[in-house]
């Protein structure tokens, strides 16, 4: 079947999740297409995946440049000159409600992917409201609605939607570019290390913990002098985030990594730490297990539905810097119990991605034509 993904935002991950979905279904045997906006980044896409840049929107979804009317005209003229037998919008904006009832009025099957139920705390009080709204408006007009959180699913249903029209799947994407992944997949096994320290990977935003983790790490007995136990990569303004100097032991590598230092940061950590205060989901969880590292989360959203705590990783209240820290401390001192937690972190990964794609193929397999 022919599917069209439709991401009229240049929010980076969101590409690099649309990517991996069309990396999926067109591995599949499905015919794939790419609807968005000129200022998409092209890392994350195969160079063989057709793509219309029919606008230009440079700026979140659900920003006001979002509301030109031309740009909903000629997104929904390159939607429709696709052919799509489904299409399926993978981010917010604000014309996907419109688009996905134009859709319909020609029946065409519509998917979208509901990553917030609800809004971060950290969010403006105009966007939480926006958001909110839009996501009730998309909810009652897609056909079919994808989640990563077994949670919301749930209350999607006990709210009436009809569980065949909800399908769920864990956040599998790797966050790196498509060249990259690929020279992953296709290289011989991957050399990873224990080394002990900790490592906080992503874009430094104020729901994400910094300060928690920080207190956390404050209270691990060290011994003056002693090399990094925790890495902060990633970009944003730490000064808006972090109180005080950070301790000489951590070090914090301000800016975007790149493919090459992400997979070294990666293969080499002891484990992937996300003290999330708020949280829906979030693709570092598998992108530690590929690598084939435990993780410490807190109990937030759905992260506690990708972790089997003491097996894969360990799980702690948010905003709670004793529980953190005792947990760092225990899992850093014992190389040997990273390695098997990492171990069944992989085999989880591996297990995930077989019924993932079992989901996507029944839920595109609905909308298929003859169906």
């Amino acid at each position: 079947m022919r599917i069209c993904y439709v991401l009229l935002s240049p929010t980076y991950g969101m590409h690099q999740y649309t990517a991996y979905l069309a990396d999926r279904m067109s591995a599949a045997g499905h015919e794939v297409h790419l609807v968005t906006t000129t200022a998409a980044p092209h890392r994350p896409y195969s160079p063989q995946l057709p793509v219309s840049k029919p606008i230009e929107a440079r700026t979140t979804g659900l920003s006001t440049e979002s509301l030109r009317i031309k740009e909903f005209r000629v997104a929904r003229r390159a939607i429709t000159a696709c052919r799509p037998d489904a299409v399926h919008f993978t981010g917010p904006h604000i014309w996907n409600v419109h688009l996905a009832r134009a859709l319909c009025e020609r029946g065409v099957p519509v998917v979208h992917t509901l990553h917030d139920l609800e809004p971060h705390a950290g969010n403006a009080v105009l966007y939480r409201i926006s958001l909110r709204a839009w996501t009730a408006l998309m909810i009652r007009t897609a056909d079919h609605v994808l989640l990563h959180c077994a949670r919301y699913r749930d209350r999607l249903i006990r709210d009436g939607r009809a569980r065949g029209t909800v399908t769920h799947t864990p956040l599998l994407f790797l966050p790196l570019s498509h060249a990259a992944q690929r020279s992953l997949d296709g290289a011989p096994k991957l050399a990873v290390e224990y080394e002990p320290w900790a490592l906080f990977f992503g874009r430094l935003e104020a729901y994400k913990g910094l300060e928690c983790l920080l207190s956390a790490h404050r209270m691990m007995d060290r011994d003056p002098g002693t090399p990094p136990t925790l890495v902060i990569a990633g970009p944003g303004d730490p000064t808006a985030l972090l109180r005080g100097a950070l301790p000489r032991d951590v070090e914090l590598r301000n800016r975007l990594i790149g493919d090459a230092e992400a997979i070294d940061l990666l293969r080499r950590c002891g484990l992937l730490v996300l003290p999330y205060l708020h949280a829906t989901q979030s693709a570092l969880v598998a992108t530690a297990y590929y690598f084939q590292k435990p993780v410490l989360v807190s109990r937030t959203g759905a992260l506690p539905e990708y972790v089997v705590d003491g097996r894969t990783g360990r799980i702690v209240e948010p905003g709670h810097p004793p529980s953190l820290a005792r947990c760092l401390k225990e899992m850093l001192q014992d190389p040997d119990r990273l390695a098997a937690m990492g171990t069944a972190g992989r085999a989880w990964y591996e297990e995930q991605r077989k019924a993932e794609l079992d989901g996507l193929l029944s839920m595109y397999a609905r909308f298929s034509p003859g169906k």
